[in-house]
């Protein structure tokens, strides 16, 4: 009984707390003029700022989108609150199922032009801010572009006890959104030049949620670290 009506009421209460937050994006073209023209997405973003992005690109101007989530018990919650979201779902983490779920998200894209893809940098488990493989081999396989998107809010709770240091906005919260300049993943790339991609990804995130966070007024005490090769 608990696990039917607890995702209505979860769904209904995000999106009760999502119309009331307030976009501010930055470089918005970039992801209009790449919906309009049909050119396929990888959406990269940071684990911790999940919960603003959702709602943001479950907007059906935002285009339609396959995301991953994990196999345990929180994670079939949330795989009900993104379904109920709009989203499709592949089942799977760096944990458990992840290589799986990659291959059926990378399948569907390439069934489906029109379908985009969103992944954590970091994955389920992290380390945080640490760029895994998943968003480049997406983008290899598929042919998509690379997008960097960085979410950030003053308006928040920080939950310090998970590893990735969750960011919950508030009621009523004014979100900061910066979409970054789109990265391509040549289908062929040496080990060497793989590991320049990676770092080049995630240096490019980890620096918009830094200048976003300060332009924002947002503080966590332990912030996010640039790590240089």
């Amino acid at each position: 009984m608990f696990k039917h009506v607890l995702p209505p009421v979860v769904i209904g209460g995000y999106r009760l707390l999502g119309r009331s937050w307030r976009y501010k994006t930055q470089n918005e073209e970039i992801l209009d003029t790449l919906v309009r023209e049909r050119r396929q997405i990888v959406g990269a973003f940071l684990h911790a700022r999940t919960f603003p992005l959702l709602y943001y690109f479950s907007r059906p101007d935002r285009g339609r989108w396959i995301l991953m989530c994990s196999q345990s018990r929180d994670g079939e919650l949330m795989t009900r609150l993104e379904e109920g979201l709009g989203f499709r779902v592949a089942r799977g983490s760096s944990g458990r199922g992840g290589a799986r779920a990659l291959v059926e998200m990378i399948k569907a894209q390439r069934e489906d032009r029109e379908l985009n893809s969103c992944l954590a940098i970091d994955g389920s488990r992290g380390p945080r801010g640490i760029a895994q493989m998943g968003v480049i081999t997406m983008a290899q396989k598929t042919g998509g572009l690379i997008l960097p998107v960085a979410a950030s809010t003053p308006d928040s709770w920080v939950w310090q006890k998970s590893w990735d240091r969750t960011v919950i906005p508030k009621s009523r919260a004014t979100i900061h959104i910066r979409i970054g300049e789109p990265l391509e993943a040549p289908a062929k790339l040496d080990s060497a030049g793989l590991e320049a991609l990676r770092l080049r990804m995630q240096e490019t995130l980890v620096t918009m949620h830094r200048e976003l966070d300060e332009q924002s007024g947002f503080r966590d005490s332990e912030p996010l670290q640039v790590v240089r090769a």
